[in-house]
């Protein structure tokens, strides 16, 4: 008979539940000293739309694995909060544009505009050497973000 650790196993499955997470990939070793970085934070209306979201965003996720000019991405998503965060840097803006008005990214965002309550973006230069940016530097930089906004 198996004897199973059931705080342990519950523990772990809250953690899958409330913060699954992508982690960095690179997909393409950075060719120069600084990259472009994009970042976001995408709040639900509701955290009824959490589990659609997060589908869609993997799906730009493998988007973004995909596109020309990529060179590293990362998602985390804090489900019970309905908030998602995105890192990723790219060899210059053209390319983030590229990605963003490509399908499916382009018409998955006019999708789930409705079930969105609020998204804050930050992009950047950084040093390639810097990657990958912590998930505390992400929040950072979309805090600094939204002041500016205010």
């Amino acid at each position: 008979m198996e004897v199973v650790d059931r705080t342990a196993h519950r523990h772990l499955t809250e953690k899958v539940d409330h913060m699954p997470t992508l982690p960095w990939m690179t997909i393409n070793p950075p060719a120069t000293p600084e990259v472009q970085c994009m970042v976001s934070r995408l709040e639900v209306k509701s955290v009824l739309h959490a589990p659609a979201f997060l589908i869609s965003s993997m799906s730009l996720w493998r988007q973004a694995r995909r596109s020309p000019g990529i060179v590293g991405v990362a998602l985390k998503a804090e489900m019970l909060k309905g908030v998602f965060w995105t890192s990723s840097a790219w060899t210059d803006k053209a390319a983030i544009y590229a990605y963003a008005s490509a399908e499916p990214h382009k018409s998955t965002v006019a999708r789930k505009r409705k079930v969105m309550r609020e998204a804050t973006f930050a992009f950047f230069t950084a040093p390639a050497a810097e990657l990958p940016m912590s998930w505390e530097d992400v929040q950072r930089r979309i805090a600094e973000e939204r002041a500016a906004q205010q």
